[in-house]
């Protein structure tokens, strides 16, 4: 059952050894994410699992690795403290969202309970999200979430999508559902709609949205900013 889930964006920039003269511009959204992860350390899980947007699906066993080299900058990342090499070895790497979660978990206060990733691709139908979520669910006493994905990438002219008038809603409505851990609201997304904004968190919220669907959580809202254009918002559900 969850008992706790955390969500995060996803950006590589969160990690400041990439975003070198930039990161003090992104530190609250650091801070932020640090203190969702303590809510889930709080609510003393069995077992964690990350979600986030990936190329294609997949499961990383903790001790999975990931790198920040395709970014210019010579890290390493590994899931969690436990797991073995072999394991690790037959898995391919982390995708950038779930190396970047192995960041925030490393540099975090995190309990040390047995994790794993799952990468979801877009497109993934919402009906397969929410069978995913009930699935990772019931597979655990005491459940933690944590879900990795930005809202839209169409904010601003400078924004990787260039500016889309409907973003600027769309994302008010993706922070609504987050912040009050609205179920509904978040399987109501339109997920074309999603797609066509970039929003790369919208497998992973409707996800989030199958495992909390008896669980009962209240949400609160930790950050909501765009910085460059893309929507990042840090929510906590307890």
């Amino acid at each position: 059952m969850l008992v706790a889930a955390a969500v995060c964006p996803c950006p590589p920039l969160l990690v400041p050894e990439l975003a070198a003269g930039a990161a003090p511009e992104l530190e609250s959204a650091r801070e932020a994410c640090a203190d969702a992860l303590r809510v889930l350390a709080a609510a003393r899980p069995d077992r964690l699992v990350v979600v986030g947007p990936a190329g294609q699906d997949g499961r990383y066993p903790e001790g999975s690795r990931g790198s920040f080299r395709g970014f210019g900058v010579d890290l390493d990342v590994r899931l969690g403290r436990g797991g073995t090499t072999d394991a690790a070895d037959l898995v391919a790497e982390l995708p950038a969202s779930l190396a970047v979660a192995a960041w925030l978990l490393d540099h975090g206060d995190w309990a040390d309970v047995p994790m794993e990733a799952l990468g979801v691709a877009e497109p993934l139908a919402l009906e397969r999200c929410i069978h995913v979520g009930r699935d990772i669910a019931g597979a655990a006493e005491r459940l933690a979430l944590l879900v990795m994905g930005d809202a839209s990438a169409c904010r601003t002219v400078k924004a990787p999508g260039y500016l889309d008038d409907r973003a600027a809603d769309f994302d008010a409505e993706i922070v609504c559902a987050l912040a009050t851990a609205d179920v509904a609201a978040l399987k109501a997304l339109d997920t074309g709609l999603a797609g066509e904004l970039k929003a790369s968190g919208r497998t992973p919220w409707q996800v989030l949205a199958g495992a909390a669907e008896d669980a009962g959580l209240d949400g609160r809202l930790l950050y909501d900013e765009a910085p460059y254009g893309v929507g990042y918002v840090v929510a906590a559900w307890s």
